[in-house]
């Protein structure tokens, strides 16, 4: 039990600390474009996102896969600037057009994974009982996520409840923002 809260820890700090911005920039531009009556369709997409991010660190830790991770930090925030700019083309957000979201949480996902994945790999390899550490990491990472993008949900809600700010000057302020925080990481990162 005590590896299992240990990984969990290890998952949530991964994403709630200051180091994690580059997550924490991600999942703003994934929800940017949703409101709190869309709690679930939200919580769908941080689980796509953490499918792909478990299914990675798994293949990794296996030593199916590896990356140069130059080229992971690099891809990382191009990810978010793809996301960011996603929503700032949209014209409208019906549920029906935002379908694309979750395959971006799911792929993009993959590629977040690849950060983190050389990291753990070392502890996860050494450890007797690799299945419980994944599934604690995994686990916290999930809550982490979750309490994330409550926040995100809260502030939206206060935001469209007591202001004048429409939805639509609220998804393009945000994503113009994560936009251009995630272009300027994107292009320190360039690997060559």
């Amino acid at each position: 039990m005590q590896d299992f809260i240990f990984y969990f820890k290890l998952g949530w700090e991964h994403i709630i600390s200051a180091d994690a911005l580059d997550h924490q920039l991600f999942i703003l531009a994934l929800v940017a474009i949703y409101s709190y009556t869309n709690l679930k369709q939200v919580l769908i997409l941080v689980t796509a996102f953490t499918i792909g991010h478990s299914a990675t660190l798994l293949l990794s830790v296996l030593d199916i896969i590896r990356f140069e991770s130059k080229w992971v930090e690099f891809l990382i925030p191009c990810t978010i600037v793809i996301t960011a700019l996603s929503n700032l083309l949209r014209k409208n957000f019906s549920l029906k057009s935002v379908k694309i979201n979750y395959f971006f949480a799911l792929g993009f996902g993959l590629i977040h994974g690849m950060g983190f994945a050389n990291s753990i790999r070392m502890m996860l390899a050494k450890d007797q009982h690799l299945g419980w550490g994944l599934f604690g990491f995994n686990l916290g990472l999930e809550a982490g996520q979750i309490f994330v993008v409550l926040i995100i949900l809260l502030i939206t809600f206060v935001i469209f409840n007591y202001t004048r700010i429409k939805r639509m000057s609220w998804v393009l302020f945000i994503s113009a923002g994560v936009f251009s925080l995630a272009l300027k990481m994107a292009l320190e990162r360039i690997p060559f």
